[in-house]
């Protein structure tokens, strides 16, 4: 057998088969994922505006993140709420892409007519504020979608007839998959992009760039008419296809069940889950603004303590066996994604020391991108046919060795491959390989997770169901964000900040501590998902295997 018959049988059974399972169903939320993915359209330009514009310390960066996360945690009530209101779905992603609009608008006008801005607030509180509005629109509209995808796919075949079991299940995690594959491919897009719109950087002026700042975010003003399209296409076909089951003579009642139009039927108000999540909520806020001290660890423990009960809650029913696979699943999960970065001092270093500037860091995501797509295909089978645990622990011990390259180019051995190789592997090339490495192993470890939890879902419970599941795993990267805080308070890594009006230096960079934090983060990357793992294993898991 030929390399090209063994080619065409790879590409027929992991990138033709998932197209051949494409339905038109699947589309809405599709574009609502599609709109999260091109939100990284701005976000090369918001690391070099927060470098050349503000003096933000790494450690408030760090400490911003986490805040920005914190909705992504409370999706619990949002969840619920989202059930409670499914028949108003559409406003709901009116409502995210209102708050998504809001945060790009206060950016261009930072960019355009920075001095009025600065005359009404300071600029670092307008970033603030952006920095916040969109996570909260980009939730809601992640809710409506989880529960999107539950919802398109058919539990009915045209007949009418139930669909087997394990073909539901194939189809979710098809939905999901595809679902992986928008927000990347929406990735990949706003990097070919960034890749255009920073041709020549290297050459611009202050004017120039900002001027290249300005209509990145204008242009990034389309994310929230995307979503927005999303939902109008659910009702029109919705629409179509109770036309289509009318005419063949089915009762309201009948296609009402084919088309899971029952599911939208509210289910009881659980009031503890509202007025704790609202109570909780206008805590966090409290916290937030109060300048308590340790408020990001104090409202960490408490979201994590809600979204615990809430699990324990929700799968109260399941069988034993279940529930205890579900919750290793989640913790392991949770492990791999908890683990910290080392914050932006790096990426300061690397514009700085490496002179990596707007248009390569901009190929860097283009090739992330492209490759993590490519690499859903091709570990497709491998997600599939694997547990959890070989998947995270194949990805932790590849993921540490790929995280070398970054040590040792901060200890310069890019200097000695540019010499040995006549400049050919210089940091942009080791860079470039290291990326290219690393990149497809990203998104891998959430496709099963989704497909299980989509799958099991209660069909009128299914926004609440995924939110309170997600908000687990999403806690994780609230951690991160702790673990990166703490990180940068024990490594002080500071980038040159010079005053507005005098141009002197305010804060000279130093990036001497950098070295020991890239080391002890790879080593905290390691020990976290193996410890899980090896805990998973020998209590939750036991009995897989």
């Amino acid at each position: 057998m030929s390399i090209m018959t063994l080619f065409l049988q790879w590409l027929d059974r992991n990138v033709l088969d998932l197209g051949r399972q494409m339905r038109i169903s699947y589309v809405p939320p599709l574009m609502v994922y599609l709109a999260a993915g091109v939100s990284g359209l701005t976000g090369i330009v918001g690391t070099f505006f927060v470098k050349e514009s503000l003096g933000l310390s790494a450690e408030f960066l760090a400490a911003l993140g986490f805040w920005a996360m914190l909705p992504w945690a409370l999706k619990m009530p949002m969840g619920h709420l989202v059930d409670l209101l499914w028949r108003y779905k559409a406003g709901l992603v009116y409502l995210g892409a209102a708050l998504i609009a809001a945060s790009l608008l206060v950016m261009i006008k930072l960019l355009g007519d920075v001095e009025y801005m600065r005359h009404l607030w300071p600029v670092e509180s307008w970033f603030v504020l952006s920095a916040l509005l969109a996570p909260v629109g980009y939730v809601i509209q992640d809710i409506v979608a989880d529960a999107m995808t539950v919802e398109a796919v058919r539990r009915f075949d045209d007949e009418g007839r139930p669909l087997p079991e394990p073909q539901i299940l194939a189809a979710h995690t098809t939905m999901q998959t595809l679902g992986r594959v928008s927000i990347i491919g929406g990735s990949l897009l706003v990097a070919g992009v960034n890749v255009a719109f920073f041709s020549g950087v290297d050459t611009m002026g202050a004017a120039e760039k900002a001027a290249v700042y300005l209509s990145i975010y204008r242009w990034a003003l389309w994310i929230p008419v995307i979503s927005v399209l999303g939902v109008a296409l659910a009702s029109y076909l919705r629409s179509q296809e109770e036309w289509r089951l009318a005419a063949q003579g089915f009762e309201f009642e009948d296609i009402e069940r084919i088309t899971a139009a029952g599911a939208h039927e509210a289910p009881a108000v659980n009031w503890p889950l509202l007025v704790g999540g609202l109570g909780f909520t206008l805590f966090a806020v409290v916290m937030g603004l109060g300048g308590f001290s340790n408020s990001e660890e104090i409202v960490f423990i408490g979201s994590l303590a809600i979204v615990l009960f809430l699990m324990w809650r929700l799968t109260m029913d399941l069988e034993i066996k279940t529930r205890n696979q579900l919750y290793g699943t989640a913790f392991v999960i949770f492990a791999f994604r908890a683990v910290p970065t080392t914050g932006a001092g790096e990426t300061w270093w690397m514009i700085d020391d490496l002179g990596f500037d707007q248009q390569f860091i901009s190929k860097l995501s283009l090739i992330s991108s492209a490759l993590t797509l490519l690499g859903m295909f091709l570990f497709r089978r491998f997600m599939a046919e694997r547990p959890i645990t070989y998947i995270i622990a194949a990805l932790t011990i590849a993921l540490t060795v790929l995280y070398l390259p970054n040590i040792a180019l901060y200890y310069g051995l890019h200097h000695w491959t540019a010499a040995l190789t006549g400049g050919v592997v210089d940091a942009r090339f080791i860079a470039l390989v290291d990326t290219a490495l690393e990149s497809p192993l990203g998104q891998i470890a959430m496709i099963p997770m989704l497909a299980w939890i989509a799958h099991s879902a209660p069909k009128q419970l299914k926004a609440t169901y995924f939110a309170v599941m997600a908000a687990f795993v999403n806690l994780a990267l609230s951690l991160s964000q702790l673990l990166t805080k703490w990180l940068n308070q024990g490594f002080e890594i500071t980038r040159e900040v010079r005053d507005a009006a005098t141009g002197q230096i305010v804060t000279p960079a130093d990036y001497s501590e950098l070295g020991w934090l890239l080391i002890v983060v790879m080593g905290l990357s390691f020990m976290m998902p193996v410890a899980a793992i090896v805990f998973a294993k020998r209590t939750l898991l036991r009995e897989q295997g």
